[in-house]
């Protein structure tokens, strides 16, 4: 996947990059307005991670840009601003995704992937990860080409594994991307470890792989291979 990173915070900009490039995706990256819209006169990507707070420039003027010349990078803003009129105008313009600041960079991961799937269609419409094939329509999953009957947290958390494979997830991570501001609600993770519990004996009884991995004091890394 071909990123562009455009955010002014540099120290951000850095772990992104770094994250990202863990899994062999091609990026590129810049702080300013004018760097972006250089680097998109030239340049095609696959999905575009964008900050509408930069300092030289209007909030909107790259999601502006891409629609007038009718470009098809996805987009993902991520911005320290929880305005839903900025969300509203952002994803009307062409957006494909908002995500407010501060956030986890395996959210972050989960929403490119999803966000990519979801443009190119590919495998028309099936996630395939070694034995474990995944229906993203039918919202159903199967190991070794056996059905697994999976509850709607069972299979969200499977995604945002797989889309983070190889990677520590903690448990606040995890919580969060999946209750949201439910997880207040909790005093501790007790129901993570339930959901992890039943995941991994679904994936187990079908003669799947033992994939997830508890990482003490941490919480948890679904095995990348």
């Amino acid at each position: 996947m071909k990123l562009l990173i455009i955010e002014d915070e540099q120290s951000l900009r850095e772990n992104i990059t770094t994250y990202f490039n863990e899994d062999g995706n091609v990026y590129e990256n810049c702080g300013d307005l004018c760097s972006a819209m250089d680097k998109l006169a030239l340049y095609d990507y696959d999905c575009i991670l964008l900050d509408i707070g930069l300092p030289d420039g209007e909030d909107f003027t790259i999601l502006n840009y891409l629609k007038a010349k009718m470009k098809s990078e996805s987009v993902i803003i991520i911005s320290a601003r929880n305005s839903l009129d900025d969300k509203l105008k952002g994803l009307n313009i062409g957006a494909d995704d908002y995500l407010t600041k501060p956030f986890h960079l395996a959210e972050l991961k989960a929403r490119v992937v999803a966000v990519f799937r979801r443009k190119t269609g590919s495998n028309k419409g099936i996630l395939v990860f070694n034995e474990i094939a995944i229906d993203l329509q039918g919202r159903t999953a199967a190991v070794n080409d056996i059905p697994i009957i999976l509850t709607r947290k069972e299979y969200e958390m499977l995604l945002y594994f797989i889309a983070n494979k190889g990677k520590v997830i903690s448990k606040a991570a995890l919580a969060e991307h999946l209750w949201g501001d439910e997880m207040d609600m909790h005093s501790h993770f007790d129901f993570i470890y339930t959901h992890i519990k039943n995941l991994r004996k679904k994936i187990m009884e079908a003669d799947g792989k033992d994939y997830l991995q508890s990482v003490y004091g941490i919480g948890y890394k679904f095995l990348a291979a």
